[in-house]
């Protein structure tokens, strides 16, 4: 173990881990250093495709993924060795280095942990071997002394790797200072030692007002407050759980495209539009009723974890005779992957993968959802897009597909193929204003928002180097380097 381990913990859920864990792989990268990112277990249904030890294509959390590109690494599944993509309230699928577990799915959660960790152990070693920084993010809270015994993906990561810890806390949330506190404490004397400095994020206001705060902080727990960051929403970065309700503050065009996207309990795979929320001729929001449809120009239904569940979701709500209505009404409907499958007829499962069901009929397709799962890094292009979806025509781009559905098309008179992979196979489908699409990632592509909307989008480097020098600005000078010391 040669390499330095740089460690992101949080205070609670949500408080900014992948996020600062993002913007140190850039800052250390830009050091001259080799960087990796590490989580040694994710739980998302936000997923992207990479590769394997084994040669063959397998799926990370998409955090990771980013923080690999950060890192200027390419992403591979030693960076999250496991991850966990939630099927209901008490099921979640389990991949393990890339690949589906079934196995592992029906472990109990305290043995399977037990049985995962050496895959999360022997992938941060061979990190630290190859590279001069791993820069490690936790999950939820290092304090939960329900789950402490079981829990790999913090402490036990921590002492693995001799990592420099860094405490994030959720300011604006309130009890920020109780957090840090709180977690500082519940936690062994040996592992308090790890930590190295405490982070406020998302702070508003005047940094001279939280006096004498993280002082009488220090003076408690000896670790002193290294950086108090600015709440700042226009990052450019995607948020790990795709949905993001507040608005954005780029639009400024006076008569934005108001595009809906369908926030159903089991999406997946909603970072891809991130993009979107850059646009300033866009305004994006997330629909979870009928009512939050009613003037979109858009209707987006994106992929699904388990898309006959959301198939019911959706009729439930009332959102499918709004869809039905909005598509009639020769408004466009945009659906991706699970949400495709969706808009076809029927969704037969033979083999208990996902569940049958009748789809909503507005494209002429039928899918099987079959054992094994699809992974693959697509080049896709539009060929015979018309009417609402004619800036599409002749434009390409790169996405990823990851399904275990395959869709033909049950009468080629009405929903017409019209976007192709690199050897001519239809996987995008179009009937009047509405367009169903396997591959993710339409909204990255520079090509494809110029074609939609006139403007380039917000390069991924831009962003990297932005959450860079943001941290750069805000923590105490020295700091960060100090963590290798």
């Amino acid at each position: 173990m040669t390499g330095k381990a740089v460690m992101v913990l949080g205070a609670t859920s949500a408080a900014g881990k992948s996020w600062l864990a993002t913007a140190l792989c850039r800052w250390y990268a830009r050091q001259g250093l080799r960087v990796a990112p590490f989580k040694a277990q994710n739980m998302s249904n936000n997923a992207r495709v990479v590769a394997t030890p084994r040669g063959v294509l397998g799926e990370i959390g998409s955090a990771q993924y980013f923080q690999a590109l950060a890192a200027r690494a390419q992403p591979e599944v030693r960076m999250n060795p496991v991850l966990l993509k939630p099927e209901s309230d008490t099921r979640s699928q389990v991949v393990v280095l890339g690949e589906v577990r079934a196995d592992l799915a029906a472990v109990p959660w305290r043995e399977r942990s037990e049985r995962l960790w050496p895959f999360a152990r022997e992938a941060l070693h061979a990190l630290l071997a190859e590279n001069d920084v791993v820069v490690i993010e936790g999950a939820g809270s290092p304090a939960e002394i329900n789950l402490m015994a079981s829990d790999f993906v913090n402490l036990r990561t921590a002492r693995e790797a001799h990592a420099r810890c860094l405490l994030v806390a959720d300011i604006d949330r309130g009890g920020a200072f109780a957090h840090l506190y709180g977690t500082h404490q519940l936690i062994d004397a040996a592992d308090r030692a790890l930590i190295r400095g405490f982070v406020l994020n998302r702070f508003r206001g005047d940094p001279a007002l939280l006096a004498p705060g993280p002082e009488q902080l220090q003076q408690l727990t000896s670790v002193p407050t290294l950086a108090v960051l600015p709440l700042w929403r226009e990052h450019g970065l995607p948020e790990e759980d795709g949905v993001f309700d507040e608005p954005s503050s780029r639009i400024t065009a006076p008569s934005p495209l108001r595009i809906a996207v369908i926030a159903a309990p089991r999406i997946s795979n909603l970072d891809e539009f991130q993009p979107l929320r850059q646009c300033a001729g866009v305004q994006l929001r997330w629909a979870r009723s009928a009512a939050a449809l009613h003037d979109a120009d858009w209707i987006i239904l994106p992929g699904s974890k388990h898309t006959g569940d959301d198939l019911a979701w959706v009729r439930e709500a009332g959102i499918a005779a709004a869809i039905e209505q909005h598509a009639r009404d020769g408004r466009a409907v945009l659906a991706v992957c699970g949400g495709l499958q969706m808009l076809g007829e029927a969704l037969d499962d033979p083999h208990g993968v996902d569940s049958e069901a009748v789809g909503l009929g507005l494209l002429q397709l039928s899918t099987r959802f079959e054992r094994d799962k699809s992974l693959r890094g697509t080049h896709a292009s539009f060929r015979g897009v018309d009417g609402v979806w004619a800036a599409l025509e002749g434009v390409a781009f790169d996405g990823y597909e990851i399904h275990h559905g395959r869709t033909v098309d049950t009468a080629q008179d009405t929903a017409r193929a019209v976007l192709f992979d690199a050897h001519g196979a239809a996987v995008g489908w179009q009937r009047g204003s509405v367009l169903g699409l396997y591959v993710h990632g339409l909204f990255e592509s520079p090509a494809v928002m110029r074609a939609l909307f006139g403007a380039d989008a917000r390069s991924l480097d831009g962003v990297f180097d932005g959450l860079a020098d943001f941290v750069d600005r805000h923590f105490v000078p020295g700091s960060l380097a100090s963590l290798l010391t």
